[in-house]
């Protein structure tokens, strides 16, 4: 699969406004996006259309020629007699409360005043139309007893859940890496090793120091239990337990754990990964491509002339601008692809299974687009570009001369006049004889 191809279904918008030039812009900006966007500029037109199909959502026009509030009574009227109402956004030039509550009354989940700041568009419509299949949640179960492992394994697949049943506590160090649960729940009482000594052992792996662990035993000794506890354990559970009790148990313990990961690993402003959690799973993609022998291609994206932006415009309008590069980042690029903020105005993008002619294809149509985005600072719009460095591995094959490579073409792409990518040079000959 080449990196610019869509992974998902194209996302559908119908845009009802009267104003053709405002409608047709808001098709254009949202199309950077990822949207499949039909416009509409009368209310008739918009009627019949929806009457073919309503797995859209609706940017309405508060205001019509004739009625100051036709587009929220149309919406109000079609909304009548559905079990699932339409999704639609209302767009308007005032912001009165009346207004807002008959918008609600019609359905309304969301009310921009224009100009629409595109970012908060985006955001909303990306809650309403993500299509990302969550992943279950992957639970090990450890416990010698035959019977109890069939049982909770099928307790927590009817409830979707993934599940890994070992019955041998010395087997359970090498399926770890292979399976990689979210949560493992250990029996306490084991012959041949205890789940207290198999515990000891899963955290002196750096890999899963952090891994919820839960006792699951029939000891109900309060004291014993805090020992357990105080030796690794996360949370214990006594048998017999209801099925219930036992996925909210661990549903809650694995959702917890996943939030204190993110915080971990996750840039707070952009949710993307942050400096060290790129770096390390650029380590861990490059050693995995040289091994199967796969191309695999690392970019280096900075938002040019980024100051000015903080300049010009503030900190909040430059905070705006990295969360619309990197949703367009997110969004243009595979599932597979991973985004980290570098720091700053700085972006890493790992690219796996594709090499830099395809690397640099893909970045330069989402650069393309990204440079006719249009920016909001209160009543004044302005427009920013990026630029972008590419380098693969099949001229620097470790993590850390990729990174250097790809710095050094992001600074050649500056140099050259911004706004472009540009591919790394080729490595010198003390460079491959260092290789």
């Amino acid at each position: 699969m080449q990196p610019d191809q869509k992974t998902i279904a194209p996302r559908r918008i119908f845009v009802v406004e009267d104003d053709l030039n405002l409608a047709e812009e808001l098709k254009i900006q949202l199309s950077y996006f990822g949207y499949e966007v039909t416009v509409f500029n009368t209310l008739k037109a918009f009627r019949l259309a929806l009457q073919q199909t309503d797995a859209v959502v609706v940017l309405m026009d508060v205001t019509f020629p004739g009625d100051s509030l036709g587009g929220v009574k149309l919406m109000y009227e079609l909304q009548q007699g559905r079990e699932v109402p339409v999704p639609v956004v209302f767009l308007s030039s005032h912001d009165e409360f009346n207004t807002r509550l008959e918008a609600v009354r019609a359905g309304g989940i969301a009310y921009l005043i224009k100009p629409v700041n595109i970012g908060n568009l985006v955001d909303k419509l990306d809650s309403l139309t993500s299509t990302k299949p969550v992943a279950p949640y992957r639970v090990m179960i450890v416990d010698d007893s035959l019977a109890l492992t069939a049982y909770h394994s099928a307790v927590l697949e009817q409830a979707g859940m993934e599940v890994k049943a070992i019955n041998d506590p010395l087997k359970v160090a090498d399926m770890l890496p292979e399976f990689s649960p979210d949560l493992i729940l250990i029996d306490l009482y084991m012959p041949e090793c205890s789940g207290l000594e198999l515990v000891k052992v899963i955290r002196q792996l750096d890999a899963f120091v952090s891994i919820p662990i839960v006792f699951l035993s029939a000891e109900s000794n309060i004291d014993k239990q805090n020992i357990a506890m105080g030796l690794g354990g996360d949370d214990f559970l006594t048998k017999p337990i209801e099925p219930q009790h036992l996925i909210s148990s661990v549903t809650n313990r694995i959702r917890r754990s996943m939030m204190l990961r993110s915080f971990m690993v996750r840039d707070s402003l952009t949710g993307l990964l942050n400096h060290t959690a790129i770096k390390d799973m650029l380590d861990g993609e490059v050693a995995w491509a040289m091994r199967h022998k796969k191309p695999l291609s690392f970019a280096m994206v900075d938002i040019d002339l980024f100051k000015l932006v903080n300049d010009n415009h503030g900190h909040p309008a430059g905070d705006r601008v990295i969360k619309s590069l990197s949703r367009l980042l997110r969004q243009r690029l595979r599932s597979s692809d991973l985004v980290g903020r570098y720091g700053g105005e700085e972006f890493a993008v790992v690219l796996v299974d594709a090499d830099a002619a395809a690397a640099m294809k893909v970045l330069d149509t989402i650069r393309n687009d990204f440079s006719r985005l249009r920016h909001l600072s209160g009543a004044n719009e302005f427009r920013v570009t990026f630029s972008c460095g590419v380098a693969d591995i099949s001229e620097f094959p470790d993590a850390a001369r990729l990174c250097d490579a790809a710095d050094k073409a992001l600074y050649k792409a500056k140099l050259a006049g911004r706004n472009q990518v540009a591919l790394a040079d080729h490595p010198s000959p003390a460079d491959k004889t260092d290789q």
